[in-house]
């Protein structure tokens, strides 16, 4: 047996029916040459005949004196992890996310490994879905998804490469980058430190108190408390609501080219901008300007090896009518928190952002300090691959991030980047939330006013 780490640990006691601890991808396939009648039927036997999981697929928990051990499933039962299902007609896009939100939202049995596997025929357009989810306590977001992603071939004539579950595990530690669905696990480890980095970092202390006063003055500033009250922040129920988009690459390449700003300034824009028009719909617009937090990179070198992740304060600029000066507002924030942790080392970076989200993570962790709201919403952009891959000959179109919303924080934007397109998958509570497949129109809204007539106008006269 193998003990859970404290971390691991925290996300089966965080657990609630409210509140599921798990992570998920869905990916679309297209029917490969020559696929006839029969194919997914075909395919589901296939995917059936690999009935011994490889590591952690076969592990379960177990619970001595309090501790949370993994063991290995002596009684495992394929049936109960591998579903193949069928879309009810007419199979559009719609249907399959409103299957994946059902799913997404239903606690996993704890008694056997923590993980579920969907083979989804009758997608419109001779296209079949695959949604996997697994549990926090057992892989990452980010770990998650290479595993998906190690079961595809770049090679279209490829065959024979199992499913997610049968795949040898690489021999390699937790993934360090950070995704969405990562946040909550750094939220644990920086509220439990965050009396530690206090007592033991003056320096950090004194910045922060200045960022606190200088954040009246500069706009680009975002402090502690500066998040207003939002309807996507309150407690949750344990329904989901999933929706994705894809959005082309090159456009917001060249949005991110004219208005000298990078394609994650431009990404987190977008998603402001699909905010905005969301809650005006709603009648729910604060004043104050939504904060999101946003895992960046802040490396100051060359290398290749490890990752240097800050947590970012980044304004929105809600409370912008003008899409251009939404995004300068955007870039802003975010250049000036770069600016701040380019003064710092990787060690003062983290207790920093250590300072800066643990009264948050406490509220996320008690819900004691409603009013200590550090941000509205989570955005994450994560790199994927840049060539076509395919399982079996299928050709992947497209993969989606399924993340995790949690009391006060009701919505989790996600985007991976796959060929040419940025996927976003959006992730919330449905009761919180309402209408939120509007989020989908905003969203393109939000690119199209970037590219649109006004838009250039303005960006001439820059």
């Amino acid at each position: 047996m193998k003990a859970l780490s404290p971390v691991d640990q925290m996300f089966l006691w965080l657990e609630k029916r409210t509140q599921p601890m798990h992570v998920g991808g869905l990916m679309i396939f297209s029917f490969p040459e020559g696929a006839g009648p029969g194919y997914i039927t075909r395919l589901a036997e296939e995917m059936r005949s690999y009935r011994e999981p490889e590591p952690p697929f076969n592990l379960r928990l177990r619970l001595r004196f309090g501790q949370y051990y993994w063991e290995e499933d002596q009684h495992f039962d394929l049936d109960h992890h591998f579903q193949h299902e069928a879309l009810p007609k007419p199979g559009r896009i719609r249907e399959l996310l409103s299957l994946v939100s059902a799913n997404h939202g239903t606690l996993m049995d704890r008694e056997r490994p923590l993980w579920e596997s969907h083979l989804i025929e009758g997608v419109r357009g001779k296209r079949f879905a695959f949604y996997h989810k697994a549990h926090h306590s057992m892989v990452d977001g980010i770990a998650a998804m290479r595993m998906m992603l190690r079961s595809q071939d770049y090679d279209p004539n490829t065959r024979g490469k199992p499913p997610i579950w049968a795949i040898s595990p690489k021999l390699s530690q937790r993934s360090e980058t950070l995704t969405s669905g990562d946040v909550v696990q750094s939220i644990i480890h920086l509220a439990g430190d965050a009396g530690k980095q206090i007592a033991t970092v003056p320096k950090l202390a004194k910045e922060l108190t200045r960022t606190l006063m200088q954040a009246r003055k500069h706009e680009d500033m975002v402090s502690l408390f500066q998040a207003p009250s939002s309807i996507l922040n309150q407690r949750i129920t344990g329904s989901r609501r999933f929706a994705a988009q894809s959005v082309q690459i090159s456009r917001i390449k060249a949005i991110a080219k004219r208005n000298h700003a990078t394609l994650n300034d431009v990404l987190v824009a977008v998603c402001g901008s699909a905010l905005r028009h969301y809650l005006l719909n709603q009648n729910a617009l604060p004043d104050r300007p939504l904060i999101a937090m946003v895992p960046m990179s802040i490396r100051q070198d060359d290398s290749e090896s490890g990752n240097q992740i800050a947590m970012i304060l980044a304004n929105l600029g809600t409370d912008i009518a003008d899409p251009i000066d939404r995004l300068q507002r955007v870039k802003g924030s975010i250049d000036e928190a770069k600016s701040r942790f380019k003064m710092m080392t990787p060690e003062e970076m983290l207790n920093y952002t250590a300072l800066t989200l643990a009264p948050s993570g406490l509220n996320i962790l008690t819900g004691l300090a409603p009013q200590w709201q550090a941000f509205n919403v989570v955005i994450s952009n994560v790199p994927g691959p840049e060539k076509p891959m395919y399982w079996n000959g299928a050709m992947l179109e497209g993969i989606y991030p399924v993340s995790i919303p949690v009391d006060h924080v009701a919505l989790n934007i996600t985007m991976l980047s796959y060929r040419d397109q940025i996927e976003f998958g959006f992730t919330a509570c449905r009761r919180t939330l309402p209408s939120m497949q509007r989020l989908l129109d905003y969203l393109e809204a939000g690119v199209t006013e970037l590219e649109g007539p006004a838009a250039r106008q303005r960006r001439g006269r820059v």
